[in-house]
């Protein structure tokens, strides 16, 4: 049997089978809200206000959109979200979503932090992977100036081997752990100051089988072209490339500084350019499974289904430990649970910490909803389909 056949991401019974009828209908009340774009400005726009002002606004915003995408303020508290979804066979990517300060002690901070995940990961088959952006281990301004490849004086580099060696300390612990981490992608005029990082890290630590992983944003038009090097490199290097492919997140952030520099924007001219390359690099990335494991971070339906036939026809099975599926917690529940449901490897970004610290990343998240053509409109309509299903069988 063809495997797209056995799996439609349209089966609200699997999609909401952990949400009793109550928190269906509190879901359908948020991704109501969240449909409209200018309720989720105003309201966005005053809560940050609020939560500037130090006003006591955590208590609306706990209950609501905070336990809806992410896991809680602590790895504890997050551990309930951790039982739920392990339950329906998905896995757990703890995501410490508090933008730090800036300085060394923040940067210290968040390394222990991040070693607490991996702590939390070690010999957890809940919690498959760890994750961290470097820009919370060292300054941007720094990693700027290495990638224009400017001259460091003794303190930027002893500030930028401190960086260096914070990344290592989490990696070499995953290493330890035989624990999974993704290193995330960021803007473009960082991005080969991380990438350069995390080949290091993968020669390191990638001999034996795939524990680092690179983010590969494809809505840059190169980025194709970086997996095929990276994958050479790594055939050569003797080591196992890891790619995590997402669309991306810092669209119009790199347009208005392309416009602003004067030079030609890195992103793809056109949605339907940025799908096509996603799914070459699916292709890809399969054609080339003997050295490189992969995820495939995507929200995007027709994706999905192609990962699921490219799967079938090269004959590797939907549990092989190479492919991962994975999205964000409280988002496309229709993806995530009827993938696992059908035995696909499928992990969750689960979002953890202070709720005022979060706060930007949840604020991203609901206008991610708006701005995506059809996003919360999509979410919105399946659960009113759900819920209307549970009405008729009453």
């Amino acid at each position: 049997m063809n495997p797209i056949t056995k799996i439609s991401f349209d089966d609200t019974a699997v999609a909401f089978s952990s949400k009793s009828d109550a928190e269906l209908y509190k879901m359908f009340l948020l991704f109501k809200t969240m449909n409209s774009n200018s309720l989720v400005k105003i309201g966005g726009g005053l809560l940050n206000t609020a939560i500037n002002l130090h006003l006591p606004v955590k208590f609306i915003i706990k209950p609501t959109i905070f336990n809806h995408f992410c896991g809680g303020e602590t790895i504890q508290e997050s551990e309930r979200a951790i039982k739920e979804l392990a339950k329906y066979n998905i896995g757990t990517i703890l995501d410490y979503s508090v933008e730090g300060e800036g300085d060394e002690k923040s940067f210290d901070a968040t390394r222990d932090e991040l070693l607490r995940t991996v702590e939390k990961a070690r010999a957890n088959p809940k919690v498959p992977f760890s994750v961290f952006k470097i820009t919370g281990l060292m300054d941007i301004k720094l990693m700027e100036k290495v990638q224009a490849r400017q001259q460091l004086n003794a303190e930027e580099r002893a500030a930028f081997e401190r960086g260096r060696d914070r990344v290592n300390a989490i990696c070499k612990s995953c290493y330890a752990a035989d624990v999974r981490v993704f290193i995330d992608a960021e803007e473009s005029w960082i991005q080969e100051t991380i990438d350069n990082l995390a080949y290091e890290m993968m020669e390191l630590y990638n001999k034996e089988k795939t524990i680092i992983y690179n983010t590969y944003q494809m809505y840059r038009h190169d980025r194709l072209d970086v997996i095929s090097r990276d994958y050479e490199n790594a055939v050569k290097g003797g080591y196992f490339l890891g790619a995590k492919l997402v669309r991306g997140a810092y669209m119009e952030k790199e347009r208005r500084r392309a416009e602003a520099e004067g030079r030609p924007s890195p992103i793809n001219p056109t949605k339907e350019a940025s799908d096509k390359l996603f799914d070459d690099a699916l292709r890809f990335c399969i054609k080339h499974i003997d050295r490189i494991a992969f995820c495939s971070g995507t929200h995007n339906e027709n994706s999905c289904y192609l990962l699921i036939q490219l799967m079938g026809d090269n004959y590797i099975e939907p549990y092989d430990e190479r492919v991962y599926f994975a999205q964000l917690f409280g988002m496309s529940d229709n993806l995530s649970f009827n993938l696992a449901h059908s035995g696909y490897n499928v992990a969750k970004y689960v979002p953890y910490g202070p709720v005022e610290a979060v706060m930007p990343y949840l604020l991203r998240r609901a206008n991610e909803n708006t701005a995506i053509a059809g996003q919360s409109s999509r979410e919105f309509n399946l659960i009113q389909k759900e819920i209307e299903r549970r009405r008729a069988k009453k």
